[in-house]
């Protein structure tokens, strides 16, 4: 029988991170999961750290890949639950009730369950909230206002899921998103208890402008160059904000 999630999580010598994120899958009160790693070919332990958890669906996969969206692609391919989430290493579920808590929403089979995110630093203590909310009704509209729910927080049923689009080096996950929300008939809203936990480590600038352009590309496909463009000069006073504030993570 097919688990309800699947789980994804994407590794590249990842082994200073990814004994969080396996835990928190591994302290779940639901066990209706299965859990893939997506490896790309690793030469730290980060394998040995995987391989000691108690998960009886873990299944694990190490070979080169073309990037971070390629080994999502990947994961899509072979995932073989009723509703797809990634969650990155270094990610956590950010307590032992949250597939417990998605799976309340199922009943109505919605294209979408999706939450919110709370922010950790690696010794895992919370330093606050994402800089964007999720909201309470979504649709895939909200992204004209940005990556509104974070991508880890983005549970979707798999019947809806398409491939990353990797023409997008950066941003092909804002892409997935929307794509995904067009095809949804209607979406939960898991609560305002946070479902993940995201580790935070700062902005990077060294591709901040090429992201900025891709998302920019993204929205005038989706959208229109008209509304996407007044959406990002509606960005420039909260992108101002935040670095005054002193800057947040992409997601």
């Amino acid at each position: 029988m097919n688990p309800l999630f699947s789980i994804i999580t994407v590794t590249w010598n990842a082994a200073d991170v990814i004994g969080p994120t396996i835990d928190s899958v591994e302290r779940q009160s639901s066990s209706d999961y299965e859990l893939l790693v997506i490896d790309g070919a690793s030469t730290d332990n980060t394998l040995d750290i995987v391989g000691k958890a108690s998960i009886a669906t873990l299944r694990v996969f190490s070979e080169p890949d073309k990037g971070l969206y390629d080994a999502m692609n990947k994961g899509i391919a072979r995932a073989r639950g009723r509703y797809i989430m990634f969650l990155n290493a270094g990610d956590a579920l950010a307590d032992d009730t949250v597939l417990a808590r998605l799976a309340q929403h199922v009943r109505a089979n919605p294209g979408v369950i999706y939450g919110q995110t709370r922010l950790v630093d690696q010794q895992r203590n919370v330093v606050g909230q994402r800089h964007l909310i999720a909201p309470k009704r979504l649709t895939a509209a909200s992204f004209l206002n940005g990556m509104v729910v974070c991508h880890q927080a983005f549970v979707a049923r798999r019947d809806l899921v398409p491939q990353y689009d990797l023409r997008y080096r950066l941003s092909a996950d804002y892409d997935w998103c929307i794509r995904v929300l067009q095809a949804s008939p209607a979406n939960a809203y898991a609560g305002d208890q946070p479902i993940i936990s995201y580790l935070a480590e700062g902005m990077t600038t060294r591709h901040h402008r090429t992201s900025l352009w891709e998302r920019y590309r993204i929205m005038c496909h989706h959208y229109g160059t008209i509304r996407a463009t007044l959406a990002h000069m509606g960005f420039i006073p909260r992108y101002i904000k935040r670095r005054l504030s002193g800057g947040a993570n992409k997601q």
